[in-house]
């Protein structure tokens, strides 16, 4: 088991003792938090990267320690500091990125673009959502048993929604989204990746000025008529980019993720569907007590999976006590909302994916401030995927053995490989 770090300066411990593994909020057993990050207390400092240097991190684990440090913008900044540069500051591709701005100028861009995600507003999206769902659906019925849903499914289906909410055109998406994901591939070097990701972020550059002459109806447009002198293009620009990056490979994971545990727990696929309400009384079955009871469960899984390992970093701008640790001004805390999400404290049995639970207040999408601005546009994405999905295949199963597929755990989200289904 890794070496929890000593509560000292790194000058007052031998280096072999400071040792703890990088990126240890990211490890998983399948769907599951590792056995080392479960044996992480609940909020502890360490070491990181001990081959490379001494910066030393704080960890949180614990629901409590998570939820009160993520809903603490006064004392935590998710900002990052660029020393002489001055504090006002930052590289040109961080504009408009909502994660490195506090308040007030993140309560200024959030106030403006909240209202283009609420669900009235998603509605509208809907039929759009619908027809890429089916398209994609298409490819994998023409495909036959055996079919992978990762990269005819899982992968296409989050990026081309997010180009029909912002306005990519249809002939402009497949080397738009190319680019995207090219980008997202931590497989490639950081200096090809950050090739693609220019040039996407160039498109975007025109798209605004274009839309800035002639705005239509979509999520762009709609900001440069409600608030088009409050926002600068490169803010407009920032904000698309996040979107995109962060939803992409979120979605694709809640996809890819979602379907395995369904096929893993096949008895409560029908409360996903919104066919039982798991009670059997009068609001069992379809209608308003089955959507209730989708919806319910869909967020139960959101906060079984939980696709991203931990939010934008914490630094702390004051000194501040959580329980009986202190907190220094200038640390960074990085909050695993995987182990937050399992914690005892937040509902009974956590590691037991129970659709028929009663809604709790997980950490899957963040929280404080900075929650997640998407999570109605993703629960809206998934509740149609996973409905159109077993609508068109009811009697969908794994095409090889459980113990073949493989997970991946990246930096910023959790996922499977491949997923070859038959039907």
């Amino acid at each position: 088991m890794p070496q929890q770090a000593p509560q000292q300066s790194p000058q007052q411990q031998p280096r072999a003792q400071q040792a703890y593994p990088e990126l240890l909020y990211t490890r998983r057993t399948r769907f599951d938090p590792a056995d080392d990050l479960r044996a992480a207390p609940p909020l502890s400092r360490y070491v990181i990267g001990p081959n490379e240097s001494d910066e030393w991190v704080w960890l949180a684990t614990g629901y409590t320690e998570v939820r009160r440090i993520l809903g603490d913008h006064t004392n935590f900044s998710t900002r990052r500091r660029w020393g002489a540069e001055g504090p006002n500051w930052r590289p040109p591709e961080l504009v408009g990125h909502l994660m490195d701005y506090d308040p007030p100028e993140h309560t200024r861009l959030r106030q403006m673009l909240t209202p283009e995600f609420t669900v009235r507003r998603l509605r509208r999206l809907e039929p759009d959502i619908t027809a890429i769902i089916e398209e994609h659906l298409d490819t994998v019925e023409a495909t036959g048993p055996g079919a992978d849903l990762m990269p005819l499914f899982a992968q296409p289906v989050p990026g081309e929604v997010l180009c029909e909410l912002i306005g990519v055109p249809r002939d402009d998406r497949p080397e738009f989204l190319r680019h995207c994901h090219r980008h997202l591939d931590f497989s490639r070097s950081r200096k090809v990746r950050a090739a693609d990701g220019a040039a996407f972020s160039r498109y975007l550059v025109s798209m605004v000025a274009r839309q800035r002459k002639d705005p239509d109806d979509g999520f762009i447009g709609a900001l440069v008529r409600e608030h088009g002198a409050d926002f600068t293009d490169e803010e407009m620009r920032g904000v698309c980019v996040l979107l995109i990056l962060a939803g992409i490979d979120n979605i694709e994971g809640m996809i890819g993720l979602g379907v395995l545990a369904m096929l893993e727990n096949p008895d409560q696929l029908p409360l996903l569907l919104g066919e039982r309400d798991g009670t059997g009384g009068p609001g069992a079955g379809k209608g308003d007590g089955g959507r209730l009871a989708s919806d319910r469960a869909l967020d139960e899984l959101i906060r079984y999976m939980s696709v991203a390992n931990a939010p934008t970093p914490r630094t702390a701008v004051n000194d501040v006590r959580i329980g009986d640790q202190l907190i220094k001004a200038g640390e960074t805390v990085i909050c695993s909302l995987t182990m937050a999400n399992r914690d005892p404290s937040l509902t009974d049995g956590p590691d037991r994916l129970d659709l028929a639970r009663e809604p709790v207040a997980h950490v899957a999408f963040g929280h404080g401030v900075h929650h997640c601005l998407g999570a109605a546009l993703a629960r809206t994405e998934l509740r149609i995927a996973y409905k159109a999905l077993w609508r068109r295949f009811p009697e969908l199963r794994l095409a090889v053995p459980a113990e073949e597929v493989r997970f991946y755990n990246r930096a910023l989200a959790h996922g499977v490989h491949r997923l070859p289904v038959a039907w």
